[in-house]
């Protein structure tokens, strides 16, 4: 499991207790949690090794190299084991998974496929005005197929897949999109399911430019319909 981390020392060891618990949800299987601290200034490395988390440092103010470097300490650590056997899965810091978030990755590997790309829900809209909430639902909730949303915060991929479709890019944003494209791409089979949430912040103040987090503050300037 791969967790970036800009000066999160806050959000961070809740997001590590939501972990190890989807962790405690496959017996039997060696999980390695690894949290990226790309640029930290706060005590965002102490809670990660508080939480008993594998922590790499780095300095690039990038998502996607920290997922990056996150990535390859997991590989680093499990080099006698074939790719296709190797599950990857990645969540942000100011998020919440569910007890059963790794198990239903783990079923849906094993039915082939390669990569599951899973939604988010927000619980707390507190600094956003009434009205946020619901038009975040009204362009979030677009029926029970498939959705056309990507998280890195809500993301699983097999190693090898991830390999071959070249990695996540040094990116300061966008991301887990360009991984998702390329996996496509490649021939990997992605499966986007709205079973497989997270809880995630709605917090205003953006670790990476043009984000979830610059997202959720254009609702709060969307005009509404019928005022």
């Amino acid at each position: 499991m791969v967790v970036p981390a800009h000066d999160e020392e806050d959000l961070l060891p809740s997001c590590l207790a939501s972990l190890r618990c989807a962790e405690r949800g496959l017996p039997g299987v060696p999980v390695h949690l690894v949290v990226v601290a790309d640029a930290c200034r706060d005590g965002t490395v102490q809670a990660a090794r508080s939480a008993g988390a594998v922590v790499v440092t780095i300095a690039a103010r990038s998502a996607g190299a920290a997922r990056a470097a996150g990535v390859r300490e997991v590989l680093r650590r499990t080099p006698d084991l074939d790719p296709a056997a190797v599950w990857l899965a990645t969540t942000d810091a100011d998020t919440l998974v569910p007890p059963r978030w790794l198990r239903q990755q783990a079923h849906y590997a094993d039915r082939g496929w390669d990569a599951v790309v899973g939604v988010v829900r927000v619980a707390d809209w507190s600094g956003h005005r009434p009205a946020a909430s619901s038009l975040f639902r009204d362009y979030y909730d677009e029926g029970d197929g498939p959705h056309p949303h990507v998280h890195g915060a809500n993301l699983g991929f097999r190693a090898e897949a991830y390999l071959r479709a070249g990695g996540f890019p040094d990116v300061p944003t966008a991301e887990d999109h360009t991984l998702v494209a390329s996996l496509a791409a490649h021939g990997s089979r992605v499966l986007r399911t709205r079973a497989v949430t997270v809880v995630t912040s709605a917090r205003s103040q953006a670790r990476a430019p043009h984000g979830f987090s610059d997202f959720l503050t254009q609702l709060d300037s969307a005009p509404v319909l019928g005022q």
